[in-house]
């Protein structure tokens, strides 16, 4: 248990790790660079072209960009995205939900999702067992976690409290699972991490910067 947070207690930023539609479902953006009147978008994974406010490619159109956002129109739908922050569109009917990442600049993958309906941006860690987080963010969700079970951890800040917990949803993109187990660690987890307990859900694959999820139950 201690081993796994051996990587992810060293106060990581997320800056601008990209979550992007496979073909297995609709347009999928990612913002990887804001700009007064334009942005740069990865589109469906490919490359990062750049967009000026009005212009449309591959069904993708920027309404408005400054430093801080873009609002993008993505298949009629329009969502307002911060840099690092993406959209996935929904898995075509038969097909199994699929979503790929890119990685940062330092080589992690970042995860835009949401745990009981609640927005994270999760830190993909497959050295992790289970889907963890801080204790402000179980206080944010609104989670009783010390109805769970009490358990000791090894972070950054030493041996902490933590307990076992039941997230009821954890969502990335298109990919939602039920009934995942979790963490709730006390001190020294800088960012929630996407852990075994969800990613054992998973087929990953990984070409070189992009790694895909594919959800197999």
């Amino acid at each position: 248990m201690m081993a796994a947070f051996r990587r992810n207690t060293i106060g990581l930023i997320i800056a601008a790790g990209g979550l992007a539609c496979t073909p297995a479902c609709a347009t999928g953006v990612a913002v990887v660079g804001l700009f007064t009147g334009k942005a740069i978008v990865s589109i469906d994974g490919g490359r990062p072209r750049t967009l000026n406010v009005g212009q449309t490619v591959q069904g993708v159109r920027l309404l408005a960009a400054d430093s801080d956002q873009a609002r993008i129109e993505v298949d009629g739908k329009v969502r307002q995205l911060g840099l690092g922050q993406s959209f996935a569109g929904g898995a075509q009917a038969g097909a199994r939900p699929s979503v790929s990442l890119t990685a940062d600049a330092r080589g992690h993958f970042a995860a835009a999702g949401s745990l009981n309906g609640y927005p994270v941006n999760f830190l993909v860690d497959t050295g992790a067992t289970a889907v963890a987080i801080g204790a402000a963010d179980a206080q944010r969700i609104g989670l009783d976690y010390k109805q769970g079970q009490a358990v000791r951890v090894g972070t950054a800040a030493g041996v902490v409290p933590a307990w076992r917990v039941t997230f009821n949803t954890v969502k990335v993109g298109g990919i939602a699972v039920n009934q995942v187990e979790g963490l709730v660690v006390e001190a020294g987890l800088a960012v929630p991490l996407l852990g075994m307990s969800f990613l054992n859900r998973m087929e990953m694959t990984r070409d070189g910067q992009t790694m895909t999820l594919t959800q197999r139950y």
